[in-house]
This record gives structure tokens, sequence and C-alpha cells, in this order.
């Protein structure tokens, strides 16, 4: 039984540092001066074909609200140094 809740508990925490990790990967911690604009997310945003709705800073990363061309409403996490596309979240 100790057995079984050690490696539980061990198990929990990798997962909460893998995904602390995962998240300082993915937007990093520079600081804002090295960000590119929201105009710059944005154009590049439109450019994927995305109907922007909003850009806003969220956490360490640029979070745009959109429509894509399907109609479908999605969430896309931005990198705010590169501009790379992190995550996608749709609504439903």
């Amino acid at each position: 039984m100790r057995m079984m809740i050690s490696t539980l508990t061990l198990l929990a925490g990798l997962s909460i540092t893998g995904t602390a990790l995962a998240e300082g990967e993915s937007c990093g911690d520079a600081p804002k001066n090295h960000w590119l604009s929201e105009q710059a997310i944005k154009d590049k945003a439109v450019a994927q074909g995305l109907d922007v709705r909003q850009v806003k800073v969220e956490g360490g990363c640029y979070e745009i609200k959109a429509v894509d061309k399907n109609g479908t409403r999605i969430e896309q996490v931005v990198n705010p140094v590169t501009g790379a596309f992190v995550s996608n979240e749709e609504d439903e």
C-alpha cells in the first residue's frame, strides 16, 4: 500500500512539473521589450486564414480569439517572441 501511494505521489509530482516545463518552454519568459507587437501577432494569424476578434496577453503568452475559415471559433495561444502557434482550442 505504501509503495502504491508513493508511486501515485511521484507520478502526480512529475505531471505537475512536466506541465510547468511545457508551458515555460512554449512561451518562455523573455522580457516584454523582446515580444512581437499585438499587431504583428494579429497579422500572422490573418495570414493563416483566421478572422481575428481579439488579441490579449494571457500568462506569458499571447492569446488570439478568432474564427477559422469553417466558421469555428477558436482560441490560439502564441509564443510572444517567435509568433509560433503553441496550442489551439476550439469552442464547442
